[in-house]
C-alpha cells in the first residue's frame, strides 16, 4: 500500500510539472507570436537605392482616403549629397516639393484613394550619382494582438510584450542609423582611395620623368664632342 501511495504521489508530481512546463512554454511563445503577427501587418516601405547622374526615379504607394502617411528620405552619399524631391497625389497634384535637399521628412493624410508618387531627381548633376535612403510608412502602427485590444489592466506578460516591441523598434531605428553612417563612411573611404591612387600615379610618373631627364643631362656632360661641333662652338 505504501509503495502504491508513493507511486501515485510521484505520478501526480510529474503530471503537475509537465503542466507547468507547458504553461511556461506557451507564455514564452506568446510574445513571439504577437510580434510576428505585428510584423506581417506592418505597412511600411524602407529601402536604399542608387540614383544615377542626370536621372530621375519614381516610386509608387497605394494609400486609402483619410489614411495618415509618413515620408522620409536622406542622401547618404554622392556629390554634394542633394536631390530634388516631389510627392504627388493620384490626380498628379504636387503635395510636397523640395529642391537640392539632403534630408527631410513629411507627414500627411491622404485626401483621396489612389496611387501616390514620390520622385527623386538628379538631373542637375551631370557627373555624380547619389545613394538615397527612403522610409515610407502608411497608416498607424497596428496594436499588438491580444495586448492593446482591451481596456483592462495589463498583465505582466502583456507589459513585457509591449516592452519587447518598443525595444525592437528602437533596435530597428539604431540599425538604420548605423547603416546610413556605414554607407557614408564607405563612400568617403572609396573617394579618398581613388584620389590617393591618382595622386600616387602622378607622383610615380613625375619621378620617372625626372629620372629620365637626369640621365639624359648626365650623358650629355660625359659625351665627347666631335671636332666640327667644337669648332662651331668656339665660333
Amino acid at each position: 500500500m505504501r509503495d502504491e501511495q508513493l507511486n501515485n504521489q510521484r505520478n501526480d508530481i510529474n503530471l503537475s510539472k509537465s503542466r507547468n512546463n507547458k504553461k511556461l512554454t506557451s507564455m514564452l511563445w506568446l510574445p513571439l507570436i504577437a510580434l510576428m503577427a505585428l510584423l506581417q501587418c506592418s505597412a511600411a516601405v524602407e529601402f536604399t537605392f542608387d540614383l544615377a547622374d542626370n536621372a530621375e526615379d519614381c516610386f509608387y504607394e497605394e494609400i486609402s482616403r483619410n489614411t495618415s502617411a509618413y515620408f522620409e528620405f536622406q542622401v547618404s552619399a554622392g556629390g554634394q549629397q542633394d536631390v530634388d524631391v516631389t510627392l504627388k497625389d493620384p490626380q498628379n497634384k504636387i503635395i510636397y516639393s523640395l529642391s537640392r535637399a539632403t534630408f527631410d521628412s513629411h507627414q500627411f493624410t491622404a485626401e483621396t484613394t489612389g496611387v501616390y508618387t514620390a520622385c527623386f531627381s538628379n538631373k542637375f548633376s551631370a557627373f555624380s550619382h547619389k545613394i538615397v535612403y527612403v522610409d515610407f510608412q502608411v497608416g498607424e502602427e497596428p496594436s499588438l494582438p491580444g495586448v492593446d485590444e482591451h481596456a483592462t489592466v495589463l498583465t505582466q506578460m502583456e507589459t513585457s510584450s509591449q516592452a519587447i516591441h518598443k525595444a525592437l523598434n528602437d533596435i530597428l531605428d539604431a540599425q538604420t542609423h548605423h547603416r546610413l553612417r556605414e554607407a557614408q563612411g564607405r563612400k568617403r573611404a572609396e573617394d579618398i582611395n581613388q584620389r590617393v591612387m591618382i595622386w600616387a600615379s602622378l607622383e610615380t610618373v613625375t619621378v620617372v620623368l625626372i629620372g629620365l631627364i637626369q640621365i639624359w643631362v648626365l650623358r650629355n656632360f660625359f659625351t665627347d664632342r666631335k671636332p666640327s661641333q667644337a669648332r662651331y662652338g668656339r665660333l
